[in-house]
């Protein structure tokens, strides 16, 4: 079993990553049902949440089906970050995460997200003063460094879980990599192995396959595994890799009505709950990934991801659905 404070988690558990306009609660929703142990919302500024912003406001919107649930914020003020925890607290999540990973720009030339790397007294300093603050607990999630020559992630790592963080998840990139190349988890393995840790150390980068995440368990040694992209328009993820690690096999894919009806689904929710004109327009992304590796599906796709109302969206999924019904997704590499 793994625990953060006195959230009890199954072993190995499987965290579904914060992502800007991915993570929101219909998606969380959805990953949540196919497995996912622990969920976190889409990163939310400080400084919006302060100033009452609507696009950061929205994002405290948590739902009870979605437990454990962290709210993750990120910002490089300690004052606006304090304040942010005040209101992050009315939403009574399970979890506050801090970022301190995000590599973009428009974040770091902040000094927030990824940013603070370049500052770790800063970065310390921030978390004793947010763990002081609040009776949850906190997490933070970051990467190995801002770049190969300043990677201090094992020194890092011990001095966050000592002013009192309850988990670190690291993804296995610098900043300056952003998301190129690959993921180096053999340093996130040092931090686990630090004897001086006994926080859950989870892994974060290209757990693209149930055999990655087994092998972030078994060779590395991890405690559990944040996923992100390889989730995005495929909640079915988390179930395969649960599969795999109970079985040695592979889960068949689902099939074309489960895709259809998970994709009317996220829609349907997301128009519940932000509206029809963000609902059609955020869903996008998720479409070739919903329907991934279907020979000639291509004209369907472009009208998914190009339709302007809901009703285009969910004619075009009937369609879909009938067109491709009895389509083998196992054939698929």
């Amino acid at each position: 079993m793994v625990k953060i404070a006195d959230i009890e988690l199954p072993e190995f558990p499987l965290l579904l990553a914060p992502m800007e306009d991915v993570s929101d609660p219909p998606f969380r929703a959805l990953c949540k049902e196919q497995g996912a142990d622990v969920v976190y919302t889409e990163f939310i500024s400080s400084e919006g949440l302060i100033r009452d912003a609507a696009k950061s406001v929205i994002k405290l919107d948590i739902y009870e089906k979605e437990r454990p649930v962290g709210i993750q914020i990120f910002g490089a003020e300690l004052d606006s970050m304090l304040e942010a925890v005040d209101i992050v607290e009315r939403s009574n999540p399970d979890i506050i995460d801090i970022n301190f990973g995000c590599p973009v720009k428009k974040v770091v030339c902040k000094n927030a997200g990824a940013g603070i790397l370049r500052d770790i007294p800063l970065m310390v300093k921030l978390t004793e003063e947010i763990v002081k603050r609040t009776k949850l607990p906190v997490t933070v999630k970051t990467r190995l460094g801002w770049d190969s020559d300043s990677i201090k992630i094992v020194e890092v790592a011990e001095r966050l879980q000592d002013v009192g963080i309850k988990a670190i998840s690291i993804h296995g990139r610098t900043r300056v990599q952003m998301y190129k190349g690959v993921a180096d988890w053999g340093p996130i393995a040092e931090v686990k192995n630090n004897q001086r840790m006994h926080i859950p150390v989870f892994g974060n980068g290209d757990v693209n396959t149930p055999e990655a995440a087994i092998k972030m368990r078994d060779e590395f040694g991890l405690d559990g595994a944040m996923i992100g992209r390889a989730s995005i328009g495929y909640p079915w993820f988390f179930r395969e890799v649960k599969h795999f690690m109970q079985t040695g096999k592979h889960l068949n894919p689902p099939t074309m009505q489960e895709r259809v009806e998970a994709a009317r689904r996220h829609l349907s929710m997301s128009i519940d709950w932000k509206g029809e004109k963000l609902a059609v327009y955020e869903t996008r992304r998720h479409y070739t990934n919903y329907f991934k590796g279907i020979p000639n599906f291509k004209p369907l796709r472009m009208s998914l991801v190009s339709a302007e109302t809901s009703d285009e969206v969910f004619e075009t999924l009937e369609k879909a659905g009938k067109e491709f019904a009895d389509f083998d997704f196992s054939t698929i590499s």
